[in-house]
């Protein structure tokens, strides 16, 4: 049976995507199971993915760099937290970031960019973008992690490549990756626990555990609380 050391509880938070209404909700539901449960040393994880789409990428960033201060926190990267920095000093990334929900990153930001192939006015929005983020932001985004490991878990954005070492994956594989590593069912090594991929509900294999349920368009924003080898979801949705 997985497990957690016996000093920690920790908990996983899925795809904001811009949704910090449900991220509020969610943090809400959080600190009741705080006071319900007191804990000496919580961890929250964040599986990355959370900008883009949602209208509220801007404060999703400021009420992450806000929780740090108050609890100890995990940041991990996602897909589009990459394909955002990289936009930041390559032209050609940006096109495919606005294709991804990047517009309504800029929009939060007060950016509204030039929706041109035209090189003067993609730079213009990369020069925009560089000037409204702020250097919190900036930072945060600069120190993302590509996973985590504890206990028998191995937490990442998208997944991993099967039959490759949990220490040997390729960024691009643990921030991009899907049919491969969704459909296969051999031992990894840890169960992974993981975003990326919408779902309706939190599936749970044996090998993975998927907790992105599509909140930036679903209103369902999901937190799997893990504590030695017990299992539980906090999410934003009462069924």
């Amino acid at each position: 049976m997985s497990s957690l050391p016996d000093n920690r509880r920790i908990y996983t938070i899925g795809d904001i995507h811009g949704r910090c209404d449900l991220l509020d909700i969610c943090l809400g539901k959080i600190e009741q199971d705080f006071s319900e449960r007191p804990y000496r040393r919580p961890l929250l994880v964040f599986l990355g993915d959370y900008i883009d789409r949602g209208p509220q990428s801007q404060g999703t960033i400021t009420r992450l760099i806000e929780l740090a201060a108050k609890y100890e926190c995990v940041f991990l990267k996602g897909n589009h937290e990459h394909i955002a920095m990289k936009s930041l000093t390559d032209l050609s990334a940006i096109p495919k970031w606005l294709r991804l929900g990047g517009l309504e990153t800029l929009k939060s930001y007060g950016v509204v960019p030039f929706i041109s192939p035209e090189r003067r006015h993609v730079m213009a929005t990369q020069i925009a973008f560089q000037n409204a983020l702020p250097p919190s932001h900036f930072r945060l985004f600069a120190g993302l992690k590509n996973h985590l490991i504890c206990g028998d878990f191995f937490f990442v954005h998208a997944g991993i490549r099967p039959r490759i070492d949990l220490l040997a994956q390729k960024e691009e594989d643990l921030l991009w990756i899907r049919d491969e590593f969704l459909s296969s069912q051999e031992d990894f090594g840890k169960i992974v626990v993981h975003g990326h991929t919408p779902v309706q509900r939190v599936d749970i294999k044996s090998n993975r555990i998927n907790i992105d349920t599509g909140a930036f368009s679903s209103g369902r924003l999901t937190c799997l609380v893990l504590e030695r080898d017990q299992i539980s979801i906090i999410d934003t949705v009462d069924d």
